[in-house]
């Protein structure tokens, strides 16, 4: 096991075998693909599993995805946050979308090494997709008010999770100013609260229930 598995373990210690192998074979699949094309800038590889892994699986110490949950990640790049937390989540179906397909082709490979049944990525804009999610994930690929459109239509009704159906945002740096923009309800989590790394200090996952389900 790497020293990044570990570290996971550390924070996340009921991963089955399958899972702990899952994550242990992350670095090596996108250091290997990385070389062929650029999804993670070189400098960030060498903290790969603490700015993308644990970073990614910040959103899951706010809300754990209940089986069967459907999960939309727009913006998705090389495969975050939904790779990692497809693993954590096994049950929960991830829709990876980016409108690059250079990434996308890294995700769908990626997946299918780790045998990732529960992962579909797709090169696509946002807003063209059709179906519903109960969660919408995505780390920072714009300012709110651009993101909170390309969701409109997109988030079911029937709520079945601790949290009522909406987005959860990674972010860094002060996120208010931003957040008021929408003049929507929203709800900051810290994750220096859950990780002790200091790249965390500054970053955030901010979480906005859906009001328009219509």
């Amino acid at each position: 096991m790497n020293s990044g598995t570990e570290l996971i373990l550390s924070y996340f210690p009921h991963l089955s075998e399958k899972q702990i192998g899952q994550f242990d074979r992350l670095q090596e699949l996108y250091e290997d693909w990385n070389s062929k094309i650029n999804v993670i800038s070189r400098k960030d590889m060498d903290q790969f599993y603490v700015h993308h892994v644990l970073h990614s699986l910040g959103i899951a110490k706010v809300m754990r995805f209940q089986p069967g949950t459907k999960v939309l990640d727009i913006g998705t790049g090389g495969g975050f946050p939904g790779i990692p937390l497809s693993i954590l989540f096994p049950d929960t179906h991830f829709h990876l979308v980016d409108s690059i397909g250079k990434k996308i082709t890294v995700v769908k490979e990626i997946a299918k090494a780790l045998k990732l049944s529960n992962v579909e990525a797709q090169q696509a804009r946002a807003e063209t997709l059709v179906r519903k999610y109960d969660f919408v994930i995505s780390r920072a690929v714009t300012r709110m008010i651009n993101f909170y459109p390309w969701v409109k239509g997109k988030i079911k009704k029937e709520d079945f999770n601790e949290f009522p159906n909406g987005i959860l945002y990674l972010k860094g740096g002060d996120v208010d100013e931003e957040m008021e923009e929408t003049g929507k309800s929203y709800v900051t989590y810290h994750l220096s609260d859950y990780f002790k790394e200091d790249f965390f200090e500054t970053k955030k996952v901010v979480y906005m229930p859906w009001e328009d389900k219509r």
